[in-house]
């Protein structure tokens, strides 16, 4: 559980398990203006995850019963986040960001690693 877990908040350092959803049927999104917009006043959800990406750049929220807290900024076309889930500090990590309908999806190492998909409530 531990490693599904790590894994699940890598990705957006929050989750990680590919999900069904055909990758072409996600957008990239390229500039920041676009994922403040896509997440402003919404939480991003998955079963046992509830986070807030704030446009002032922190995040905030619970996966697992932890709260899971750090700083984002977007660099270069990318999501770029540092986070700590309770007292694990899962580091940094810049990851490429796709909208489709509700669902975001955060790919990490600049689009290279693990993906995971929230919805936005």
């Amino acid at each position: 559980m531990l490693r599904a877990l790590t894994m699940a908040l890598a990705a957006l350092a929050f989750i990680g398990v590919a999900e069904t959803t055909a990758a072409n049927a996600f957008t990239k999104i390229d500039r920041a203006e676009e994922f403040v917009n896509a997440v402003k006043g919404k939480e991003l959800t998955r079963t046992g995850i509830r986070l807030t990406v704030t446009p002032g750049g922190q995040i905030v929220g619970r996966a697992f019963g932890r709260p899971v807290t750090g700083d984002w900024t977007w660099e270069n076309g990318y999501f770029c986040r540092d986070i700590a889930w309770g007292k694990r500090d899962l580091g940094y990590n810049c990851q490429m960001v796709q909208l489709e309908g509700t669902a975001l999806r955060f790919t990490s190492d600049r689009g290279q690693g693990i993906y995971a998909d929230l919805w936005l409530k």
